[in-house]
């Protein structure tokens, strides 16, 4: 059975993506609401809560088929003024500088002869552009010289739900290990290499360029996607409808684009189900509607213009309310059995801060488990030829 570590593990979305044929045996979170949602979905005695730059490698047992780390993303996004991720030597109090103490300790593992077999980071496409690209460049760089060949995919949830989530995956492979060939393409394929990781593998070093990998992944049957209406609830445990005026309210403030929208669902005849996220544009709040069927990213809830609404039109009645976690949930790939947190805010947080189950899904399938059964084959005729 594959072992593998979680780090920002937040509520273990990386494990149940990657499913109960993958054993963890280390996983780390810095928020104690998250690490109690982690264990009590898939018990503690592997978590340990607290700040990663205090884990040291002896803290983290055994060796390894893989390092998952979805890293702090909140200095490589808008919301964070894109600060980066700092340099190493940097002492960076960015969020995403935490980057730098996970590396330490894969670094510290490799000393010790327990290199993971692969490293995944994930992270927002941000990472790709942050402080002109020289994050990204630094993050190649460091895996180069630890001894690992790597590639990097732009994944959107909504391949798989209906979610528009874009992630950068970075996957690093050891470079001892034998890479299948059908995993690997000559140069940039679409979706999952646009022309912004394209430019990002540009300006990275000599040594990088060196030991990159360009990952291959088929693309997935969209026919076969969840519907956003199979998604939202009639009446959702713990949450009212808006009153008439306060959906009124939130149609107003909508632009005579998003007020077109509106008008085109009223017009399907039919339930359609709609999402909103509030923006401020030139200094005056908007409600911006989207109509394809299709969820906003989901964010963490840093106060109400964050939280996204879902509106529900069936022919001229007009109804508006939050989306509720369990929604929020759904929308990340989980099913209705995982444990939520009881208050609103804490469990749309779990859901808004993870990555698409689904999502760790297909990289497992197409690329991780690959990797590690050409692994076993080759050590199989090592062994036949002894």
């Amino acid at each position: 059975m594959p072992q593998f570590y979680e780090f920002f593990a937040g509520g273990g979305m990386a494990q149940a993506g990657l499913g109960h044929h993958w054993a963890c045996r280390f996983a780390n979170d810095f928020d104690e609401m998250k690490a109690a949602t982690y264990c009590a979905n898939w018990g503690g005695e592997h978590m340990v809560c607290g700040d990663v730059n205090d884990i040291k490698p002896g803290d983290v047992p055994e060796l390894a088929d893989l390092a998952w780390a979805s890293f702090p993303c909140q200095d490589l996004s808008l919301a964070g003024n894109y600060a980066g991720i700092g340099a190493a030597d940097s002492g960076s109090q960015t969020r995403s500088g935490a980057f730098w103490a996970f590396w330490k300790l894969m670094l510290g593992l490799k000393a010790d002869g327990r290199a993971p077999n692969m490293i995944v980071l994930e992270n927002v496409s941000g990472v790709l552009t942050a402080n002109k690209g020289r994050d990204f460049a630094a993050i190649g760089d460091c895996i180069a010289r630890a001894g690992y060949r790597f590639g990097a995919v732009l994944i959107d949830a909504i391949h798989f739900v209906p979610h528009s989530r874009p992630r950068v995956f970075i996957v690093a492979i050891r470079a001892d290990l034998t890479i299948p060939d059908d995993i690997l393409t000559a140069s940039p394929i679409l979706p999952w290499h646009p022309g912004p990781l394209v430019a990002a593998f540009g300006g990275m070093t000599d040594s990088a360029k060196d030991a990159w990998l360009w990952l291959n992944l088929p693309t997935p049957d969209i026919q076969r996607r969840r519907k956003l209406e199979s998604i939202i609830d009639d009446n959702p445990e713990g949450l009212r409808w808006h009153t008439s005026s306060e959906t009124d309210r939130l149609i107003s403030m909508m632009s005579e684009r998003n007020l077109g929208k509106l008008e085109r669902m009223k017009s399907r005849g039919q339930r359609t189900i709609g999402t909103i996220y509030k923006r401020t544009r030139q200094g005056q709040q908007r409600a911006e509607l989207r109509d394809d069927g299709i969820s906003g990213c989901l964010r963490t809830p840093a106060g109400g213009s964050s939280r996204q609404l879902i509106l529900v039109v069936d022919g001229e009645r007009v109804r508006s309310r939050l989306l509720a976690p369990r929604e929020a949930a759904r929308l990340m790939g989980l099913p209705d059995q995982y444990k939520l947190p009881s208050n609103y805010n804490h469990a749309y947080h779990v859901a808004g801060d993870g990555v698409a189950v689904p999502v760790v899904r297909h990289l497992a399938a197409f690329i991780l488990e690959p990797v590690l059964q050409m692994q076993a084959i080759t050590r199989q005729y090592a062994v036949a030829a002894e």
